[in-house]
């Protein structure tokens, strides 16, 4: 990913850096008798990837929770249930992931009867992939007190059935957080519900769980070849805890952690922010950036739209912000020196964050502030051309579009609506127009596998013969996944290349990803990932 030398045969190492990169013969001369020579056989050496966007207390959390990837109709869902309730009859409470929206049919949505119908008697909830939405049997809704329905804020719901009861289906977190909570996991995801910290405050014991739970998402990143995690959620408790991990001399992954800013909070709350940002600012665990949610998701019609969804007239979904608070936080958060990361789906929500980012460049002038947009699943294209002239990043992630990897095109595709297709997961439209694009995989909502994302991304097909091709090439994929995560990071200085100097983060795949077909690539493995100078995980000593 060096524009100035962009192939070499041997890499040296030393004190954590790079300290060059050339032929085998310039490198060998610099090796003493302590060296360790690492042969990579023709294997492809890459820059350590760079996850931009992923949770990961949150999908630790998860790793062993039934997950229902792939699953398809009731039958299947059931023996699926009945098994994991089966292999865990003293749980108090269950609970499955990545349950598609179509896991009955594309046109049946699932309600708390179906699930009473698997397992009546037990409390179960399953979330869709994306964490937008969940779905919780009867037990589960009384055990959370919900069953009779709850007032909650903006673009939250928890769906009523015709009999005055909850009907199982619990739009955004504010709906399904009184569920969640009862998995005794609430700790794990209060950087994405509340963004606030626990209270009470976690015993010791509590606290060297979750430590545990953290270093398990760690290594398990690491056994993907990736060195840098930008986390899109968090709260100071994350923080203290991964510094806890630093202490013990674990910590095998660079971490990026934002403060989340929540609808209800008020500015003088980005107090935190600020000290935050202040206190953790290694290379090895920083902050300096403020996460926010302006809209939900489009199988959930909680994204925000500028026209109204395709199958749902007169409806384009409820912000999270109103256009002017969020313009009004977006400068403030500005002018105190912050990055800014929003997700933001639909197409009315990319349009007002791109308006908040524009009105804070106008109050507090231009900056490298590289603000960024999280997801852009449906953008306009009068949109597109802001990205470049704002310097705003576009955070994208090649497993998102339907089709391109495990999520099917229904019911999504005819959620956004024939006419939005253009625009839909525009990565290439996008790029061609001067945006910095990076790439994740929003972990746990989809496999965090970097080599199943840069398959997505080259392979991806187009869902009609007029749309625009939107894949990228096998180099634009792994820049994606490497050097421009590091941009967005603000650390492609010293990160996201192979250039002597910059910290010593790479990986080795199993084999050479040039030489395989791209509908191949997945078929490699991560060899060896170091980070820091540092073997985080090396297949060949690794058990498993």
């Amino acid at each position: 990913m060096d524009e100035a030398a962009p192939r070499a045969e041997a890499i040296a190492i030393a004190d954590g850096r790079i300290l060059a990169v050339g032929t085998n013969d310039e490198i060998e001369a610099l090796a003493g008798p302590a060296t360790r020579r690492i042969d990579g056989e023709g294997r492809s050496l890459l820059p350590g990837f760079v996850e931009s966007h992923m949770h990961l207390f949150a999908g630790a959390a998860e790793l062993d929770d039934l997950h229902l990837g792939g699953v398809k109709g009731f039958e299947a869902l059931k023996a699926a249930v009945t098994a994991y309730a089966a292999q865990n009859p003293d749980a108090p409470f269950l609970m499955a992931q990545l349950a598609d929206y179509a896991i009955l049919s594309e046109k049946e949505r699932v309600t708390r009867h179906h699930l009473d119908a698997i397992l009546p008697g037990r409390p179960f909830a399953m979330s869709a992939a994306d964490h937008h939405t969940v779905w919780a049997n009867t037990a589960a809704l009384k055990a959370a007190g919900i069953l009779h329905g709850r007032t909650l804020g903006p673009g939250n719901e928890i769906v009523m059935g015709e009999d005055g009861l909850a009907n199982g289906e619990l739009r955004e977190s504010e709906a399904f957080g009184p569920v969640v909570a009862l998995t005794g996991k609430e700790r794990a995801g209060l950087g994405l519900r509340t963004g606030g910290e626990p209270d009470p405050a976690p015993t010791p014991d509590q606290r060297a769980a979750d430590r545990a739970i953290m270093k398990k998402g760690i290594d398990y990143a690491a056994r993907h070849g990736i060195t840098s995690i930008h986390n899109m959620d968090g709260n100071l408790y994350t923080l203290e805890l991964l510094a806890e991990i630093e202490a013990e001399g674990a910590l095998d992954v660079r971490v990026k952690v934002p403060f989340h800013f929540k609808n209800f909070m008020q500015p003088d709350a980005l107090e935190k922010a600020s000290h935050m940002a202040a206190t953790y600012k290694s290379d090895w665990l920083s902050s300096g950036f403020v996460k926010m949610f302006y809209d939900g998701v489009l199988d959930g019609w909680t994204a925000v739209m500028v026209e109204p969804y395709a199958d749902k007239p007169g409806w384009r979904g409820e912000p999270l912000f109103s256009p002017s608070r969020f313009r009004e936080l977006a400068i403030e958060i500005d002018r105190r020196g912050l990055q800014i990361a929003v997700h933001a789906i639909g197409d009315g929500a990319v349009r007002a964050v791109l308006d908040g980012y524009e009105a804070a460049q106008a109050a507090n002038g231009a900056r490298d502030s590289r603000h960024r947009i999280e997801h852009i699943e449906v953008t306009t294209a009068s949109d597109i051309p802001r990205f470049a002239e704002l310097g705003v990043v576009a955070s994208m992630q090649p497993p998102h579009p339907p089709g391109a990897m495990d999520f099917p095109l229904e019911p999504t595709i005819s959620v956004i609506g024939r006419d939005r297709w253009p625009y839909s997961y525009a990565w290439r439209t996008l790029k061609d127009a001067g945006a910095e694009i990076c790439f994740a995989s929003d972990w746990p909502v989809s496999d965090i596998s970097v080599l199943r994302g840069i398959k997505a991304a080259v392979t991806r097909q187009k869902w009609a013969d007029d749309v625009d091709d939107q894949s990228f090439t096998l180099m634009e994929a792994i820049e994606g996944y490497t050097a421009k995560g590091a941009h967005a990071g603000f650390v492609d200085d010293r990160l996201g290349r192979l250039k002597p100097g910059y910290l010593a983060d790479f990986v080795i795949l199993d084999g050479d990803i040039e030489a395989v077909a791209p509908d191949g690539i997945d078929t490699l493995a991560v060899a060896l990932t170091v980070c820091g100078g540092k073997v985080s995980y090396d297949a060949n000593s690794t058990p498993g």
